[in-house]
């Protein structure tokens, strides 16, 4: 098979033919490190290229299966993965100065488990330093360009990810997510990212942003690879106590398309107020396409999502600044321009303001419980804004300048605050880039989301459109 056909290809259209031997994992993996180096120099997505340590790891995944030991889903699969996951005795720089040199004695529970799963490790993508930023233009090692218009930001924090796996240098990928950091490049890039449950996957050996927010994720092509990429990493984990000790379902075979009788909640007065015109439309079209196979919609109120931004802000910029107090005082310097001011900005709300926003986010999640009771997924706009210039600090929202930050994690936000599920999906284009709807569930009912979202996928919202870079690099 063309090596070109193969990068375009998602995991659940590359696993059955590694697992019948039409193809082979070294193969795969020459192929997406040679795609990765074309393309490298326009994207700039990697930190790290790990092509010897791959291509071995290939030849013992081709090994195995040629054995006859298949491992399900991910054997033999090339993935490279944001840089603040920990592989042992390798360097997880976090896209800083700061931590340039450092090397993990082990890996991440995740890395482990993928690991354990036959997947293959090609590298380390790039981040917005310490994943406090949504950009992805680092001031060390240089911006991450998004695949779909190389002037315009991928998204952040985990924008190297996002970027990687629209462009076809990985085939799918892990992200962070704190305030929306797999969702944001997610939508931005045109892939599908999910935060599961804050508990669900562990965060053992991840540099944390701002531990209470923290969610590690999948970043894939489709609803089913980020099902089965979930399935590998979900489960507890005694290394680390925010994990919650539940049941993990078989994600993969409750994703059946079938959404007759599933009831969406929409929110107006949060969730579609101030939006880009042309996302909104392409938002409403896809919930459209969810009613005409049998879903209904029921509107719904969630007052206290007023709050939502300050608490969110309150809690991930004391949270981060504590983590980074140390390096504050002695090596400030040493930071990004723009994250320093953050930490800075951090040392500023009291201990008053940061329980207040956790009483507020108390309340949040008793009211998000609450809708939940009357309808099974939540609706909207992933970003209310398109991808915005790099370099550039306002995003323009229909004609008016509006601050870039505060707008792009408006909708992410509470779900890293109720630490509820949520799934970005591409659900179409504006203006040439791509939009993402996100939809939003239950505690530790990924299954419906997932699901909810692959029944909009196969609608093809995207009409099979791929970055010119992924077909011409």
């Amino acid at each position: 098979m063309l090596s070109k056909e193969l990068v375009a290809k998602s995991v659940e259209e590359l696993a059955p033919l590694i697992e019948n031997k039409s193809i082979s994992p070294v193969e795969l993996t020459e192929a997406i490190l040679d795609h990765a180096d074309a393309t490298e120099e326009k994207i700039n997505a990697y930190m790290e290229m790990y092509r010897k340590e791959a291509i071995e790891g290939a030849k013992k995944a081709e090994e195995e299966i040629v054995n006859g030991n298949y491992r399900g889903m991910y054997h033999g699969i090339p993935m490279a993965i944001k840089d603040n996951v920990y592989f042992k005795d390798k360097v997880s720089t976090m896209s800083s100065k700061i931590h340039k040199d450092f090397v993990s004695a082990h890996d991440a529970t995740v890395i482990a488990k993928l690991r354990n799963a036959g997947v293959v490790f090609t590298g380390k993508l790039s981040m917005h330093e310490y994943a406090w930023g949504i950009t992805n233009n680092n001031p060390h090692y240089g911006a991450v360009k998004n695949p779909w218009n190389l002037e315009k930001i991928p998204g952040g924090s985990s924008g190297g990810s996002g970027a990687a796996v629209a462009v076809g240098s990985t085939v799918a990928s892990l992200g962070t997510d704190t305030a929306g950091s797999i969702r944001i490049p997610s939508s931005a890039c045109g892939i599908v990212g999910l935060k599961q449950t804050h508990g669900r996957v562990s965060k053992y050996g991840v540099y944390p942003l701002a531990w209470s927010l923290d969610h590690v994720g999948p970043m894939t092509k489709t609803v089913k690879d980020a099902a089965g990429l979930l399935q590998i990493i979900a489960g507890f984990d005694k290394n680390d106590p925010t994990t919650v000790d539940v049941p993990v379902d078989n994600y993969l075979e409750k994703i059946t398309g079938d959404v007759k009788d599933l009831v969406i909640g929409v929110n107006e007065e949060y969730f579609f107020n101030e939006v880009d015109d042309g996302i909104e439309k392409l938002v409403r079209a896809g919930i459209q396409t969810l009613v005409n196979q049998g879903a209904k919609v029921k509107e719904v109120k969630i007052p206290m999502l007023q709050y939502a931004e300050w608490a969110e802000l309150v809690t991930s910029l004391s949270e981060a600044s504590a983590i980074h107090h140390s390096d504050m005082l002695t090596r400030p310097d040493d930071f990004g321009h723009d994250i320093r001011m953050l930490f800075e900005l951090g040392e500023l709300p009291s201990a008053v303001d940061y329980l207040q926003a956790q009483q507020i986010r108390r309340q949040l999640k008793q009211d998000f419980q609450k809708a939940f009771e009357e309808v099974d997924v939540l609706m909207m706009p992933t970003l209310p804004i398109l991808p915005n210039d790099i370099g550039d600090d306002w995003a323009n929202l229909n004609g008016k300048k509006v601050d870039l930050i505060d707008n792009i994690i408006r909708f992410t936000g509470p779900g890293n605050l109720t630490g509820l599920p949520a799934l970005s999906v591409p659900c179409g284009f504006s203006e040439g880039l791509p939009v993402g709807l996100q939809i939003m569930g239950r505690a530790f009912d990924e299954a419906t989301i997932l699901n909810t979202g692959y029944a909009l996928e196969q609608t093809n919202p995207m009409k099979n459109k791929k970055p010119d870079l992924l077909l011409n690099a």
